[in-house]
């Protein structure tokens, strides 16, 4: 009896996937406990932060795929009032405005846009059956550029890359020529100049930084240099959980959000790099294949967006980690301290678990 009835709450949950999921959040605690200074308060908060995201998960991966696509262009609407919101009455924290009030809660709405820009993609593509004409491209772009112009001038450039990179997938996907691919990318290098002027001067110092970060190494750099002391001290085997220098003596800045891949290479070297990309690897392989499998044109885009959302989440914090990308704020997936994140993550897993499950029940 209990079997049938854990069986039948389950049954949307994709196993192969989940397991994948389960060994890198038992990562994430390990790396974290280290990362924090053997805190339980702060693993105790990451449990609390993984369970709701879990159940978050499930929670979505008992919606079927046309009932999220009924829902696409509403939650967008919602997310760009709540972005509207946030520019005019948004709270302002370390010289951002990202958040939003609303009575005891703090809500941060560019969170919401990074499910609801790819959601609403799939739709619009989704009512199009065939091939896309000029125009389906161009106002796609429109939805895709409103909430990352409003998310840029918050600012936030980190979140505002990760929808654009989620919303240009949707649009890649859906047969995007070439020619615009090319042209577009002349195009941006074109126009780099200009860009370059609407940047902050933070951010401007961020690119500097990333071709020198010795010309500043108590400043700017700072955050880079430590990182790549702490990657490269590890060698092959790593020097072994929590014994970490770099972590242990505090020398490694934001060592629980943005720069824990530098705390799991310093203490697993590179082979427990290798074994974490081949994690990954494993759930990006697996989403590929529910998009690939998909029934409808819907689930196939949506489905091909957040996993490769996902893969751009991991290289980018990979990257920046490394020296080879700016510092822009992304979290390592799943590895990283932060509940927003988590259960964003979490949201577009059980999405994809809804589409290869609703999928299996529709075929029988």
């Amino acid at each position: 009896m209990i079997s049938r009835l854990l069986q039948h709450a389950f049954k949307h949950i994709d196993a192969f996937l989940m397991v994948c999921l389960f060994f890198t959040l038992l990562v994430s605690l390990f790396v974290l406990y280290s990362a924090s200074g053997q805190s339980l308060d702060r693993m105790y908060a990451q449990g609390i932060n993984i369970l709701v995201a879990l159940t978050a998960l499930w929670g979505v991966s008992n919606i079927p795929p046309h009932q999220l696509e009924r829902f696409a262009l509403p939650i967008y609407a919602l997310g760009v009032v709540m972005l509207i919101g946030v520019a005019l009455f948004g709270h302002i924290s370390h010289g951002a405005r990202r958040w939003l009030d609303i009575g005891p809660m703090h809500i941060q709405p560019s969170e919401l846009m990074r499910l609801a820009v790819p959601m609403t993609l799939a739709w619009y593509f989704s009512q199009r059956e065939g091939r896309p004409k000029t125009r389906d491209f161009v106002v796609g772009g429109l939805f895709l550029v409103i909430p990352v112009v409003m998310i840029m001038k918050q600012p936030d450039l980190g979140t505002a890359l990760l929808i654009s990179a989620s919303g240009f997938y949707i649009l890649f996907l859906a047969g995007l020529s070439w020619k615009f691919l090319i042209g577009g990318t002349v195009f941006l290098g074109a126009m780099m100049p200009v860009f370059w002027t609407l940047l902050h001067d933070y951010q401007r110092r961020r690119i500097e930084i990333l071709f020198d970060p010795t010309q500043d190494p108590l400043g700017a750099g700072y955050h880079t240099i430590q990182a790549m002391i702490a990657i490269g001290s590890g060698g092959l085997a790593g020097k072994g959980w929590l014994n970490g220098t770099q972590t242990q003596l505090d020398f490694l800045p934001e060592r629980t959000t943005d720069f824990i891949f530098a705390v799991f290479s310093e203490e697993f070297g590179f082979l427990g790099n290798i074994l974490l990309l081949v994690l990954f690897s494993l759930i990006i392989s697996r989403g590929l294949m529910i998009a690939s499998q998909a029934q409808s044109t819907f689930s196939r885009l949506l489905a091909g967006s957040i996993t490769l959302t996902f893969f751009t989440y991991a290289f980018v914090n990979m990257g920046m980690v490394s020296g080879i990308l700016p510092v822009v704020g992304v979290p390592l997936p799943f590895i990283s301290y932060g509940g927003t994140s988590m259960v964003t993550l979490c949201m577009g897993f059980g999405i994809l678990m809804s589409i290869q499950t609703h999928k299996k029940l529709m075929a029988t």
